[in-house]
């Protein structure tokens, strides 16, 4: 679709004629919907509906793809409604979900079962398994990074293991926004960006790894065909326009993956500028114009919604979590203003909290462990300490563990743009900047992940001529604070203890969880 280039407003005796784009999200919790005026990438309206996740069992997380269905009937229509917006002039439609998780389709293009999603943790022995067969040095010649429970490799292992019947049946396997795809325009597809993260796929040949699929001991013939992200998948039928509110035939983008598509609506797919996002986890995204697999594998290397372009990821499992669980900790959970308060009371302490540091791997840790035994940990504490003490430390102790990452996959001069709900506390935004050692920038605008989906719906409809032209649209982000040389030498001693403690008690951490 790129090179088309049709102007996204034209103009007809004098007066101008708008156009617009949906942008879709299928995420963990909900589906989100924009509406996008296609000259300017602004949103007019969003709309979004949550959904359950059912746990059968302790360690599972599934749900109904129909939820995932009725939810962007009922967004779309939402959406539309708030906007304003002539049905008819919406000519694009681009899609962005959840990754790692699969939903398994018979003959007839109906769910088998319940779809697995990323959350899911049933597949741990059968990563245990495949880390057992190989060393890290072979792993990296041909995989993303290490496996992990819940991505699509390990949980078909885990289906042919313990439901063989059902994947017997299996015609194909989908990820969450391909299966809304299929309802969309009734094609069967997937693209790179969310192959990649399945553990399946060559992301330098963008292709099914014939080595991976073996290594799971999987079959090609249930993996959908890979595509890129601007590609049309096909029109709109007429039963799916019916019920979104739309005409039929309009092209539907192929889509990508959650974090690609939030990158590319911060117009980001060239190296120069990471994306750090403080969300409930924390991840660092750094675009690559090159593969370069870590050879370690304590980060991952995935496609980009671009083609020819690619990014690695590193993330942390309790980044604004940490902050959730000392509000609960400390009663605050049903305070409103429970954040606003900690940032209040982590502001008048000074850098370091007066000696105490935070190790925030509550929930075990990613980058650069890969350990679901590590554990958290306060050091330091002493009888002066408070509230805003810990505060402090937990926002320090994060923001090390992200610092950590962004080393990892980014050059030092590398610009900085964060997200997620840690950028509201002024002092956190300090602490980022400080820790990182450069400016910190601000994006304007809201729902990126939707607006990246539907910038893939404008170049699919050739409303955009390329990705330059699409991400050109969009705001600039601004700097928001830049660091403090003093803050910034003390922290840079602070990491060097922060970074020494995972080592010294790995064992001890061990031991505790009975591992």
């Amino acid at each position: 679709a790129q090179g088309l280039g049709a102007a996204p407003a034209s103009s007809q005796g004098g007066e101008a004629v708008m156009t617009y784009l949906l942008g879709i999200d299928i995420g963990t919790t909900n589906v989100k919907t924009v509406v996008l005026e296609a000259e300017s990438a602004h949103v007019l309206a969003a709309a979004d509906q949550e959904y359950p996740i059912a746990q059968p069992q302790p360690g599972y997380a599934e749900q109904n793809p129909d939820d995932w269905w009725d939810a962007v009937c009922h967004t779309a229509r939402q959406a539309l409604q708030e906007s304003g917006v002539d049905p008819t002039a919406v000519k694009g439609i681009g899609l962005s979900g959840q990754m790692h998780g699969g939903v398994f389709l018979d003959a007839e293009n109906r769910p088998l079962r319940p779809a697995i999603i990323w959350a899911d943790t049933r597949s741990a022995p059968q990563v245990t398994d495949l880390m057992a067969r190989a060393d890290r040095a072979t792993l990296a010649q041909y995989a993303p990074g290490l496996p992990a429970a819940g991505f699509l490799g390990p949980t078909l292992m885990w289906l042919a293991a313990h439901e063989p019947e059902t994947l017997a049946r299996t015609r194909v396997v989908l990820m969450p926004k391909d299966y809304v795809r299929l309802r969309l325009t009734g094609t069967i597809g997937t693209e790179a960006s969310d192959a990649a993260a399945t553990w399946l796929l060559d992301v330098a040949a963008a292709d099914w790894s014939d080595w991976l699929v073996s290594y799971c001991g999987l079959e090609r013939r249930y993996l959908p065909p890979v595509g890129q992200s601007a590609d049309v998948a096909g029109g709109l039928l007429p039963e799916a326009a019916e019920a979104l509110g739309l005409q039929a035939g309009i092209p539907v983008a192929a889509g990508a993956a959650d974090m690609t598509a939030q990158a590319l609506g911060y117009g980001l797919y060239e190296p120069g500028r990471a994306l750090v996002i403080v969300g409930t986890g924390g991840q660092v995204f750094h675009s690559l114009t090159k593969p370069a697999v870590d050879p370690e594998l304590r980060y991952y290397v995935f496609n980009h919604a671009v083609p020819g372009r690619w990014y690695a990821q590193a993330a942390i499992l309790a980044a604004g979590l940490s902050l959730r669980w000392l509000r609960d900790l400390l009663g605050l959970r049903d305070r409103e203003d429970a954040y606003d308060h900690l940032s209040a009371l982590a502001a008048d302490v000074p850098p370091g909290a007066e000696g105490l540091i935070f190790l925030p791997y509550l929930a075990g840790e990613r980058t650069p462990h890969m350990d679901p035994a590590a554990s958290g940990l306060l050091l330091g504490l002493r009888l002066h300490h408070g509230p805003g003490h810990v505060a402090r430390a937990v926002m320090e102790g994060v923001t090390f563990a992200l610092a950590e990452c962004l080393d990892m996959v980014a050059d030092p001069g590398t610009a900085v743009i964060a997200s997620g709900g840690a950028t509201k506390s002024p002092v956190w935004r300090a602490i980022l900047s400080d820790t990182f050692e450069r400016p910190l920038m601000l994006s304007h605008g809201a729902h990126h992940g939707c607006v990246g989906a539907a910038l893939l719906g404008g170049i699919a409809a050739g409303l955009y001529a390329d990705f330059a032209d699409a991400t050109g649209r969009l705001p600039q982000p601004e700097v928001a604070v830049t660091p403090d040389a003093a803050h910034a030498a003390f922290y840079r001693e602070r990491r060097a203890l922060f970074r020494g403690m995972y080592d010294k008690l790995r064992d001890d951490m061990h031991a505790l969880a009975g591992r």
